[in-house]
């Protein structure tokens, strides 16, 4: 007598296979879509974080209570990837001109773009959010009635 595996077990094996790979793999975009918000949401915080850091430092500095001009050396938007964002003044020799220490680059896909002088994209699961950066009051901030915006500071 043969000890093998009938037909119908085998196709019962690969259904079941088939069934978990289907759930397995909406899993795993999902938690894809969650990494890429929750890096951008520790993004968001930095920018901030940096902000009031510089405006503290020119204040200890004696340079007045101001917040940064700009944050980065870009003029305008970029279309290109791979440009410095939020690094404040790369042409300036003065180290404290430094917004963050390693500047964030721009990416079209899942990243920021700098589409203004002062305004900043985030683009997350093929959804963008517009910041916009005010240096008179020093904020950071997207319309909240966007869900992303929502999902990216509150």
């Amino acid at each position: 007598m043969k000890k093998a595996f009938t037909m119908i077990e085998l196709i019962f094996v690969i259904v079941i296979l088939g069934i978990l790979s289907g759930v397995a793999i909406s899993k795993m975009a999902v938690t894809r879509d969650d990494a890429i918000i929750s890096k951008g949401r520790s993004e968001v915080a930095a920018i901030r974080n940096a902000i009031s850091l510089k405006r503290n430092s020119n204040i200890l500095m004696g340079k007045g209570a101001s917040y940064p001009s700009r944050l980065d050396a870009l003029s305008s938007a970029t279309s290109n990837d791979h440009n410095p964002l939020f690094d404040y003044d790369t042409n300036s020799s003065d180290a404290s001109a430094q917004l963050l220490d390693y500047p964030i680059y721009s990416k079209s896909e899942n990243g920021w773009r700098k589409v203004a002088n002062n305004t900043y994209s985030f683009n997350a699961t093929g959804v963008d959010v517009n910041f916009t950066y005010n240096p008179s009051t020093g904020s950071f901030d997207c319309t909240h009635s966007v869900q992303l915006c929502k999902d990216l500071t509150e």
